[in-house]
């Protein structure tokens, strides 16, 4: 389990255990670090986790605080981690991803107009140096689109953008919990766009192929440790 985990842990278990209810605002972030045996940064990481899945309220100037005002509701959104950890079908989805998007992608390098895919590295610059996860994500899904289309295969297109957004929680998921996820995203995708740039679809398939294993695997390990 990362650190990462463990702290979204701790801070589920001391509402679970009643400690904080909905609509409790959290300790200061060094007292409950301190208490939990966590650094802040990992203790920061696990709040933007829970944040995301709307477990945890960040309010700017005031503090960080659990939203629900329903204990069942409040149950339901913790229960999406649990959830999705269990839910081996998103490796399905993952595994077709792998099978369909090399191959997409392979199309794309002899097919796709130059301008289109200048036009995608530009889509890149657009995130800067240090994109949220949230950001990498928005952009990751447009990403594989506009080289989906570029195909020239409408029905190869919408199968790719069916799977892919079956996916897209395990991809933010991976970026908050995974150490190096969103560098490794970047890289991947500025070597798959100079691939097809250069118009080579077998190096372009070889790339979107380690790019989409890399979350398949993650996953597959996930699981086999919730397991």
């Amino acid at each position: 389990m990362s650190v990462t985990d463990s702290a979204i842990e701790a801070i589920k278990q001391m509402i679970v255990a009643g400690e904080l209810r909905p609509g409790d605002r959290l300790p200061r972030e060094a007292d409950l670090a301190d208490r939990l045996g966590l650094s802040r940064n990992s203790l920061r990481e696990a709040v933007r986790a829970l944040a995301l899945i709307h477990v945890l309220d960040v309010r700017q100037g005031d503090g960080t605080y659990v939203t629900s005002l329903e204990p069942a509701l409040l149950m339901d959104a913790m229960g999406f981690v649990v959830d999705f950890h269990r839910d081996d079908t998103v490796l399905q989805f993952l595994e077709v991803r792998r099978i369909l998007e090399p191959a997409a992608t392979a199309m794309a390098a002899r097919s796709m107009s130059q301008a289109d895919i200048a036009e995608l590295g530009t889509l890149l610059d657009s995130l800067g140096d240090n994109p949220t996860v949230e950001q990498l994500v928005t952009n990751d899904l447009e990403f594989h689109h506009r080289i989906a289309a570029g195909s020239g295969n409408q029905v190869l297109c919408s199968f790719v953008d069916s799977v892919s957004g079956r996916t897209q929680r395990a991809r933010t998921w991976r970026g908050i919990t995974q150490d190096a996820a969103v560098a490794r995203t970047l890289s991947e995708h500025r070597a798959i766009q100079q691939a097809l740039a250069q118009r080579q679809p077998d190096v372009a398939r070889s790339w979107a192929t380690v790019h989409i294993a890399g979350v398949e695997e993650w996953l597959r390990e996930t699981l086999v440790r919730r397991d």
